[in-house]
């Protein structure tokens, strides 16, 4: 269940909750990605107490794989198997098959690729991936799509949304065939997809919000194309998706990204690029962006970030980090990862707070150059 509480006076934002069955989850949210049952390199802990994640995400395509259904099943489901008691979201691996380009085959009745771990065979229908998520436990799952790739020719991108409108209607109809396995309510989204081109996206807006499921996904940007286009098809995509459903734009992104899609209306994130990123040495900060590897660093012993809300942001300096990083310590990555993290969740909850103010575009404006600059 979605409830709205507030809008910005001068643009599509808006606060709300989203209630499931492992706690409440106040939106705009971002997602700690943890693709393997794992956000890499840091524990639960840190994620609740320090990052205060309100919900992670795990990948149908690498859980399927390794550990595999089985011994997902003999435990009873991820939250167990990984000691997280807060939500989980799971993608149901369409754009890890996607990108597996040269060892895969789509058809219709699905995806058919190899392992990249050991080379092994495997199918994944629309059927299936519901029944692999049943056994992972996923409060929010995702249906089984086709992410087509930027650019590409309007008659692929065609042929591949109404494939995946195919897809989505057997997604369904085996989600309202199937029951939860671990004794709690499990919820379905949707994904919007159309690539660039605004008559499929609205084709496929509006296919998904008839479907009248718990939220909607906004499937296929940050695939390459540039940021223009991408909000530009937000903006498209939100004009038809429903008030009353969250709206989750996948795999995106900056926190410029994020701060604009908030402005159009978009409810959750995802992205690796906190963590990937900051293991290389890139930090984020109200700022800008640090390039914690820059020789200017080396005895910078001001913290991170003194104003964070995370005891690691308000601990490490930025000569140590560089230290850690330059000498490739493990702890460094894992100092990394915790502080951009945390700056993400702290990122959205200043948002949702000027949202409830009322002046959430115009704390935008003020502050979106300054934090995508390079210091």
């Amino acid at each position: 269940m979605f409830q709205v509480k507030s809008r910005d006076k001068e643009s599509k934002a808006r606060t709300g909750v989203l209630k499931t069955a492992h706690g409440d989850i106040p939106t705009p949210i971002f997602m700690p990605v943890g693709t393997a049952g794992t956000v890499k390199g840091i524990l639960q802990r840190d994620l609740a107490e320090d990052i205060d994640a309100k919900i992670i995400l795990g990948n149908t395509y690498h859980l399927f794989l390794r550990p595999g259904t089985d011994i997902l099943k003999s435990v009873g489901g991820l939250h167990k198997f990984m000691a997280w008691e807060r939500p989980i979201l799971t993608d149901s691996g369409g754009y890890q098959v996607f990108s597996l380009n040269e060892i895969r085959k789509i058809s219709e009745e699905g995806a058919l690729f190899r392992s990249h771990i050991d080379g092994s065979k495997h199918l994944f229908t629309p059927e299936n991936t519901i029944d692999i998520q049943r056994i992972i436990g996923a409060d929010i799952m995702m249906v089984f799509d086709e992410c087509t790739p930027y650019p590409c020719d309007y008659k692929y991108a065609r042929k591949s949304l109404l494939l995946t409108h195919r897809w989505l209607d057997r997604a369904i109809i085996r989600f309202k065939d199937s029951e939860p396995l671990w004794g709690y309510d499990q919820m379905l989204f949707p994904i919007v997809q159309g690539s660039t081109f605004e008559d499929l996206r609205k084709e496929s807006a509006e296919n998904a919000a008839a479907c009248n499921m718990a939220g909607i996904a906004i499937g296929g940007l940050s695939v390459g194309e540039p940021a223009e286009e991408m909000y530009r098809i937000i903006e498209v995509v939100n004009e038809i998706l429903p008030e009353d459903k969250p709206r989750y734009l996948m795999g995106v992104g900056t926190p410029a990204n994020i701060l604009e899609a908030i402005e159009r209306g978009v409810d959750m994130f995802d992205c690796v690029m906190p963590t990937r990123n900051g293991r290389n040495g890139m930090i984020f900060t109200w700022d800008g962006i640090i390039n914690i590897r820059n020789k200017k660093w080396t005895d910078d012993f001001t913290p991170l970030d003194p104003f964070s809300a995370s005891v690691v942001s308000r601990t490490y300096s930025k000569a140590y980090l560089r230290h850690l990083i330059i000498s490739g310590e493990i702890l460094g990555a894992q100092i990394a990862s915790i502080h951009n993290l945390a700056f993400y969740l702290y990122l959205v909850s200043v948002a949702r707070k000027k949202i409830e103010e009322g002046d959430y575009s115009k704390w935008k404006n003020a502050i979106i150059k300054k934090l995508s600059g390079r210091l």
